[in-house]
């Protein structure tokens, strides 16, 4: 592939434990996975492609022209499922992949090709993702954010549920309890949950055991630094709107859709 081009990959799978077949959820009339091929087709990427186990999704998908590759539906993530599309699609080693995964409707492209970018700028590294600081205290010590801390090169040191830097002059042990009221430093990164991957890398992916720590945390990303790989992480440029988990999720974005532009 030419220097810089890359291909957009967005995992559509259609049973969820929350939300069952949330890629066809409506929004504005249209399924959810649409909202977001057509982000996906407004960034840089040379190909947008959905990949799902579902038939369903492909023939929502049909009357936008949209790429669609079938997968497996034994999956046991994402990831597993873009190594899949890969080979199937016979991408070169080289190649770049972008997964934007297929509850994230609103999701900005400036964020897609940053993340692409941030692949090619450091060509040692396996994987790219995204972060952005964390205001809210909350949010620190709350399990379903993912906390990230990264080298001075923006290369990912480790991603955790806990409340990681800890501040261990300003919290004692009592802080799980007693929270503090305020974040003294900018110390703090949410993790964006968007990934630029090399084929090459998720060629290897698919035959490794889950390690200690991802299953303890249940981050399959720890995946790649268990087994040493490199994970870019760049600070995201523009707000990533949150995706749709839940009910309410879905609902929110509904009534931000319908508010038109300028909604995030």
């Amino acid at each position: 592939m030419p220097q810089r081009e890359y291909i957009v990959v967005i995992p559509a799978r259609y049973a969820s434990s929350r939300l069952p077949g949330k890629p066809l959820a409506e929004i504005a009339g249209e399924p959810m996975v649409a909202h977001v091929w057509r982000q996906a087709c407004q960034s840089g990427a040379a190909r947008v492609v959905v990949a799902t186990d579902d038939a369903r999704i492909t023939d929502a998908m049909a009357p936008y022209g949209a790429e669609v590759v079938m997968t497996a539906d034994v999956h046991p993530s994402g990831t597993d499922r873009l190594a899949e599309v890969a080979e199937r699609l016979g991408l070169a080693d080289e190649s770049v992949l972008v997964n934007v995964q297929g509850d994230e409707p609103l999701i900005p492209p400036v964020l897609i090709d940053q993340v692409a970018d941030r692949l090619f700028d450091d060509p040692q590294a396996s994987i790219a993702t995204l972060a952005e600081p964390i205001v809210d205290v909350e949010a620190v010590f709350n399990p379903n954010v993912v906390k990230v801390v990264r080298a001075l090169s923006g290369r990912a040191l480790y991603f955790s549920r806990a409340p990681i830097p800890w501040n261990r002059e300003a919290w004692d042990r009592n802080a799980f309890m007693e929270r503090p009221t305020l974040l003294e430093t900018d110390a703090w990164l949410r993790h964006i949950g968007i990934y630029a991957y090399r084929a090459s890398f998720l060629a290897e992916y698919r035959d490794w055991q889950p390690s200690p720590i991802e299953r303890l945390e249940q981050l399959e990303q720890l995946r790649a630094l268990h087994y040493g790989h490199i994970i870019q992480v760049a600070l995201a440029r523009v707000p990533n709107p949150t995706g749709v988990d839940t009910a309410e999720d879905l609902a929110r974005v509904r009534a931000l859709v319908k508010a038109g532009p300028g909604r995030e």
